[in-house]
């Protein structure tokens, strides 16, 4: 997995170069239309279940509290005036790159957990889902995102565990990509 991590720091690197324009631009639009920092740090659980601070643009207030989405009554109600796009669209996960540059994340693994899914964390460590670095994409993400419960995401997890190999990310990240520019299975 030694090429896996050299292709992802040089990969990110490359993107961050490019995307620097528009993270520019976001960061000023966020900060234009909502008070607060135009990166929200949070906490999440990395390889063997450590946690590190992984980097997002700020779609949610200041305000929020800090748990999953989905768990949020009207989670609508505490997004920032483009938060709602930035997430559509997934260009709130741009400052991933700097994980992935960081080596605290992958292009291709599961969706880092919030520090207080302990259900999500607990079932991954049973899998040993734990074992492999966490991703900006995933099998899981691709197979339906906010549309699966967390016990289908664990599976998917794990299936990506058993199965995990160049050719794999490659057709993950395709998925991805298509899924983002269709902008499917995005709740939230």
């Amino acid at each position: 997995m030694i090429v896996k991590a050299l292709l992802d720091r040089v990969l990110s690197l490359l993107l961050f170069l490019i995307f620097l324009p528009l993270l520019i631009l976001i960061s000023l639009a966020i900060k234009l239309t909502s008070p607060g920092p135009a990166i929200h740090w949070s906490k999440r659980i990395g390889l063997n279940s450590h946690i590190f601070l992984m980097p997002k643009f700020r779609t949610m207030l200041i305000d929020t509290p800090d748990k999953a989405t989905h768990l949020l009554q009207n989670p609508e109600s505490y997004l920032t005036p483009i938060g709602g796009f930035l997430r559509k669209t997934s260009l709130d996960e741009l400052p991933q790159l700097w994980s992935i540059l960081k080596g605290d994340m992958s292009f291709v693994g599961p969706r880092p957990a919030l520090f207080n899914q302990d259900d999500l964390i607990e079932q991954r460590k049973k899998l040993s889902v734990d074992s492999i670095l966490p991703g900006l994409t995933g099998w899981a993400q691709v197979q339906g995102r906010d549309e699966i419960s967390i016990e289908q995401k664990v599976k998917l997890d794990h299936h990506y565990l058993l199965k995990k190999s160049l050719w794999f990310d490659i057709r993950i990240v395709l998925l991805t990509v298509k899924k983002v520019i269709a902008s499917e299975d995005i709740n939230h």
